[in-house]
């Protein structure tokens, strides 16, 4: 039996939405670094000596080390206690941020990344989870997971900008010396505001799940490194077929490690759901697309076009635009409508976008590539609240930290797969034909959005439960996920 010291304290509203504000500014330092770094990365290249498939790297050490570390971080956050972890990652993602400022090398950039990596994994699981259960009420937690989505897709779209102004007035280790004070300020609120963990007597914690760790990282490590690495060693290489086998192989041994033990780093029996598995592959899709195009439109603006890191971040601003004011809109309409409807929109509007430039040239007009941005933003802007929703409510309130980094690793895939192949399809081309050589990419992105519209299918139109009488005169929560 549950005693009354296990239930989260009862906090005030103003005390609730006062801990989401926090929460979802360190949410906007882990949405921001994964693309803030794009916009600079001609002026790292330039600064390091680095070619395309270094550049990738730069940004996929960060991406692929994220994602293969969010669900034990959510785990461990379960165990060892939320704010806990949630300090501990602001701590490590602040040291990182200051290692690459000061990065004297690639490689070392390219370490310091991935250690931000390690810290960011600590943030964007535990964050949604102390959301969730700050917010006892169904409804205003689907409005609390819109806002915190809406927050995390603004610090995605508004990257580029603020790196493009960064790396004009500053240089490109700005877009990493700008980390300090805000993580320094989050730890101050962090320690004021966010209550701390509720006592769990009487509850047994999870135990960690090594061999599936190992197992998911080698995973998205191969896959994502042979992506990369394919334009130079060749797609039908030894090394590339190796490759291909070991990523099969470890993949294959991870769902078989995962079926079989009792408590397993993610239970894969959740996607034989329909509206979990499609919320899933919806992340992974939207983030693909998302990244594609920003890795692309950066080195096709500048190095095609000759525009400056600010002109080039300035043109993504109808991108962030659209998912600033439609991202709400979103949490709206999935909290009173359910998901289908604002999943619809994402799919149509991204779907539009990448068909706008898939006959891209050296010539295009700029408001062709401005209304092309616009309409990815918002498709973006409308994805990310219901798909987060669908996947949360999938599992059980006490697991939102394993919840939430499912969520999130499955948004770092599609960042690090985009990333990957955006950067394979540009690798050794000459400026002049960059545009050429970037049209599979918007194929790409139109292929994603037509997925969500696929995706939208899946999710159904049920609306958030509403809380109904218990037996005991209490109430309880009904949801037709929860196992």
């Amino acid at each position: 039996m549950t005693t009354l010291a296990t239930q989260p304290p009862t906090l005030s509203a103003r005390r609730r939405w006062t801990v989401l504000a926090v929460c979802a500014l360190s949410m906007f330092l882990v949405g921001l670094d994964t693309t803030i770094v794009n916009v600079g990365l001609p002026a790292i290249g330039e600064g390091l000596g680095a070619g395309t498939r270094g550049l990738a790297w730069v940004v996929d050490a960060y991406t692929v080390v994220l994602a293969g570390l969010l669900v034990v971080s959510g785990a461990l956050a379960d165990r060892f206690g939320r704010r806990r972890v949630f300090r501990c990652g602001l701590v490590v993602f602040g040291l990182a941020s200051l290692a690459c400022a000061l990065a004297p090398s690639l490689g070392v950039l390219v370490a310091a990344r991935a250690l931000q990596g390690v810290g960011a994994s600590m943030l964007s699981p535990v964050a949604l989870a102390i959301v969730v259960n700050t917010m006892p009420d169904p409804r205003e937690r689907a409005r609390a997971i819109g806002i915190w989505a809406s927050v995390f897709g603004l610090s995605m779209a508004a990257g580029p900008v603020t790196g493009g102004a960064l790396v004009d007035a500053f240089g490109w280790r700005s877009v990493f010396w700008v980390n300090a004070p805000v993580v320094v300020t989050a730890l101050v609120l962090v320690a004021v505001f966010v209550p701390a963990d509720p006592a769990r007597d009487g509850q047994r914690t999870r135990r960690l799940d090594l061999p599936g760790q190992l197992l998911l990282t080698a995973t998205l490590g191969l896959s994502v490194g042979v992506l990369i690495e394919g334009p130079r060693i060749g797609w039908g290489s030894p090394a590339a077929l190796a490759c291909y086998a070991l990523s099969a192989t470890a993949a294959a041994a991870f769902v078989r490690v995962e079926l079989r033990r009792p408590e397993p780093l993610m239970d894969l029996r959740l996607f034989r759901r329909p509206r979990f598995a499609g919320a899933v592959l919806g992340a992974v899709a939207v983030f693909a697309a998302l990244n594609t195009g920003l890795l692309l439109n950066t080195l096709y603006l500048q190095h095609t076009r000759g525009w400056t890191p600010l002109a080039a971040g300035a043109a993504t601003l109808p991108m962030a635009l659209g998912a600033t004011l439609c991202a709400p809109w979103s949490g709206s309409l999935t909290g009173r409508h359910g998901p289908r409807r604002p999943l619809l929109l994402a799919g149509g509007f991204t779907a539009a976008g990448g068909l706008c430039l898939v006959g891209l040239d050296p010539h295009t007009a700029v408001p062709l590539l401005l209304t092309a941005y616009l309409l990815i933003g918002i498709g973006f802007g409308f994805a990310n609240a219901p798909l987060t929703n669908t996947a949360v409510g999938g599992l059980p309130p006490s697991r939102a930290g394993v919840a939430g980094a499912i969520t999130s690793t499955a948004r770092q895939i599609g960042a690090a797969v985009g990333i990957a192949v955006a950067g394979a399809l540009v690798a050794g081309v000459a400026p002049a034909g960059l545009a050429d050589a970037s049209r599979p990419g918007w194929l790409l992105v139109t292929g994603c959005g037509l997925l969500l519209l696929v995706v939208a299918r899946s999710a159904g139109a049920t609306r958030p439960p509403s809380p109904s009488p218990s037996p005991s005169g209490g109430t309880r929560r009904e949801s037709p996920d929860t196992p």
